[in-house]
């Protein structure tokens, strides 16, 4: 605990905390990666690990929490559900199955082989399977590859692998109570698996009535026009937006799962076709505008706060994890988009193309740290595995293009 003369008022903590952060993701900007970093960065300065200024308060968490909420919206709008129904059919269904439980196997065994808990590794074993895919769109779209088949394969990929990941976090979120006895987990398991159950039937009955919906034409797109007409309060559009996707999370809450699985399964049913090109983008706009500009770098910097390099003691364990994020990634790509047909330079730039995490494995990763299931030495160790992959893919990707 630090005396109280170090303790800043709040508004002031937010105030250094966000022109920090401001700063130094701008700074990373100029340099093409990903701002966030610079906003980790800003946190690990201000925070323990270094200058000791700003501590991670409760009023900070609920900060971040609307950070990771709106976040993960972010991500759901960038996804259509058409491309998890494309990575699900035919070879790219097994590109997207062993790029994630390879992973996941093996970032699991390794928390096993450091004596973790069974929760532990789990986690462990989520955060390297993950795929961040604002952050493989930003690499693919900065090196001109976006509209490429690979670049178009890893992004179905990492749909499928953000969605994949999110479904078993509120599955480990439900079985975090139990004793973890083979009965316990069978128990909770399957009782999570019925709830999970539960959501996605409700979800694809909404998706089946917004399909049924769209064949009458734009009736959904000029209602939601007319009522936002008759409504004359500001910013209508956000506000019916956000109640729509706060029914979701309401309702995964209820059903014991996380919020932000029902926040971005919510927003991947918003599309153009469903609410007009421009209500989209107003959406996106007005979303992108209070995340970016300011909930989402208080989130980032404030993983910085709650980091500490000296709580790492195990030295082995950080070099294993780094070792198997690394190496499982894109063998699991590689090996995947062999056996689906591809050639061996092809299946390579394919798996270095799903190994940044950046911020999905963060989001992840705070949640577990919040609930009390991973240690802060952990939450540390993924933090540097966040940012590594983040850092080297980009490099290691511009190589894997220069020789495909």
């Amino acid at each position: 605990m630090t005396d109280a003369f170090f303790e800043l008022p709040f508004f002031t903590n937010l105030l250094i905390l966000l022109v920090a952060a401001k700063i130094l993701g701008e700074l990373f900007e100029r340099f093409k990666q990903p701002s966030m970093i610079g906003e980790i960065l800003a946190g690990i300065i201000l925070g323990p690990s270094l200058f000791n200024l700003i501590h991670r308060t409760e009023d900070i968490k609920v900060i971040s929490e609307l950070g990771i909420f709106l976040l993960v919206i972010m991500v759901g709008l960038e996804i259509n559900i058409n491309s998890i129904l494309k990575s699900l059919k035919g070879r790219n269904l097994i590109i997207s199955l062993m790029a994630f439980f390879i992973p996941i196997i093996c970032g699991t065994s390794i928390g096993l082989l450091f004596n973790q808990s069974i929760m532990t590794s789990l986690f462990i074993g989520l955060c390297v399977a993950i795929t961040a895919l604002p952050v493989s769109i930003r690499i693919l779209m900065d090196l001109g590859k976006i509209n490429t088949d690979i670049g178009q394969k890893i992004i179905s990929v990492a749909i499928f692998d953000d969605v994949l990941a999110l479904t078993i976090l509120g599955v480990l979120i439900n079985i975090q109570d139990s004793d973890f006895s083979v009965f316990s987990i069978l128990k909770a398991g399957s009782f999570s698996l019925l709830k999970l159950v539960v959501f996605i039937v409700i979800l694809s009955s909404v998706y089946i009535l917004i399909k049924k919906v769209l064949r009458r034409g734009d009736y959904i797109e000029n209602s939601l026009n007319k009522l936002i007409s008759l409504l004359k309060g500001k910013e209508p559009l956000f506000a019916l937006f956000f109640v729509f996707i706060l029914l979701f999370s309401t309702f995964t809450e209820t059903l014991g799962l996380h919020f932000i699985v029902g926040a971005f399964f919510g927003s991947m049913l918003i599309s153009e076709q469903l609410i007009g090109k421009d209500n989209l983008k107003s959406i996106e706009k007005t979303t992108g505008n209070i995340s970016m500009g300011f909930l989402a770098p208080i989130f980032f910097a404030g993983i910085g706060l709650e980091f500490n390099f000296l709580s790492i003691s195990n030295i082995g364990l950080l070099i294993a994890v780094l070792f198997v994020s690394y190496f499982s990634k894109i063998i699991g790509g590689y090996l995947g988009g062999r056996f689906a047909g591809l050639n061996g330079k092809t299946s390579l730039t394919l798996g270095i193309g799903l190994n940044a995490r950046g911020i999905m494995e963060l989001v992840i990763a705070n949640i577990a740290y919040n609930a009390g299931l991973i240690s802060t030495e952990i939450f540390s160790i993924l933090v540097i595995m966040g940012i590594l992959t983040t850092l080297t893919t980009p490099i290691l990707l511009k190589r894997a293009f220069r020789h495909e």
